[in-house]
């Protein structure tokens, strides 16, 4: 008699790698949307943190430089805290200043500029008055909710200065303390401590070198945009440089709200023609001659393409909103670099890379 033979389905090897890897995927899925909720239901708390460790970051070679001068660590981070905190208060007043102590004129600049768009718009056949009621019913339909919104305007004045206390607070910590964290998260980062410092130090290098590449290239635009304005006889021309340059800090965003900022000045006081020469200033600033310096820069600070830093800046931005958009490029760089730096230490080392085994001799 003819023993039964066992018939059992067997997936192809190809098969089950794909379904392995998938469930792989699914599970980071489910963890980046698990980050992205908690960083968002903690985010009065992480956030300033995540300001004060970019700070920290940043400004941390300069307290090793004031301690390398026997200037104690705990003073070096006050004084560079409160440099810190300085520069912010000197930006604040030059452009909350000049805005406020012309702020008859600029409205009446921007009511200006109202009025000749209106007048546009007319002449391509939409009637004022019908612009007029929506803007009434407009106002009378949110009128109360504007009026309902102080309370929510005091708590988010009381949300801030939470976030600039903790923030500062923070920062001095991180500033004071840096070293030592540096060591803790080196020894608990649950890799050997050697690649965990190459993680570390690669992220904190690429995060100073993302900020200076910004600074040059913000520096660059409110250079061109200012002088433009300067020229062309708009007022204000210093504010809109320091608008400029502050907004450039926020990828893609804020240097455009400030180049509208800017003609929008420029409608009001000296017409169409300077407009559109600050338009077109806003563009090319922006646009073609900051792409003419961006790989220069990106690629000396960060060694990124600038197409991948637009790419993961975007990205990441949709992900985790401004967090994404300021923290993509750098962590993207670090990325790089530890990869780099750790397979040219794995070269260099005197077991070389993993071998394949000699065959054995017949």
């Amino acid at each position: 008699m003819t023993p039964e033979r066992e018939v059992r389905f067997a997936a192809p090897t190809w098969l089950r790698d794909v379904g392995f890897t998938s469930w792989l995927l699914v599970g980071f899925v489910l963890i980046v949307v698990g980050v992205v909720w908690l960083l968002d239901t903690t985010s009065t708390v992480v956030m300033p943190l995540i300001v004060a460790s970019v700070v920290g970051a940043v400004c941390g070679p300069l307290v090793g430089w004031l301690e390398l001068h026997r200037v104690p660590r705990t003073v070096g981070s006050i004084l560079v805290l409160l440099a810190i905190v300085a520069a912010g208060l000197v930006v604040f007043l030059l452009v909350f200043g000049g805005i406020s102590s012309n702020s008859a004129e600029i409205s009446a600049k921007l009511n200006q500029a109202l009025s000749k768009i209106q007048s546009s718009l007319h002449d391509l056949g939409i009637d004022k008055a019908d612009i007029t009621d929506d803007v009434r019913s407009g106002v009378a339909d949110t009128k109360t909710t504007l009026l309902s919104g102080v309370a929510h305007g005091v708590s988010g004045l009381t949300s801030l200065v939470f976030f600039l206390g903790l923030a500062a607070l923070s920062t001095l910590f991180v500033l004071k303390d840096g070293p030592v964290m540096h060591r803790f998260i080196d020894r608990h980062l649950g890799v050997p401590e050697p690649v965990a410092n190459v993680v570390t130090t690669n992220i904190a290098k690429s995060l100073r070198s993302y900020f200076l590449g910004v600074t040059i290239i913000a520096g660059f635009n409110a250079v061109i945009i200012g002088a433009v304005a300067l020229v062309v006889g708009v007022p204000l021309a210093g504010t809109i440089a320091i608008i400029t340059f502050i907004g450039a800090y926020v990828p893609f965003v804020g240097a455009w709200v400030s180049g509208a900022f800017a003609v929008l000045i420029a409608l009001g006081t000296e017409g169409e023609t300077a407009a559109v020469v600050m338009a077109v200033t806003a563009l090319l600033a922006n646009g073609a001659l900051q792409q003419m310096i961006q790989p220069f820069v990106m690629g000396a600070t960060l060694g990124l393409n600038p197409l991948v830093v637009l790419v993961v800046t975007i990205g990441a931005g949709t992900l985790f909103g401004m967090v994404g958009l300021t923290l993509a490029a750098p962590l993207t760089s670090a990325a790089v670099h530890i990869s780099n730096e750790l397979r040219a230490r794995d070269a260099a080392s005197p077991a070389g890379p993993a071998r394949a085994s000699p065959a054995p001799s017949v």
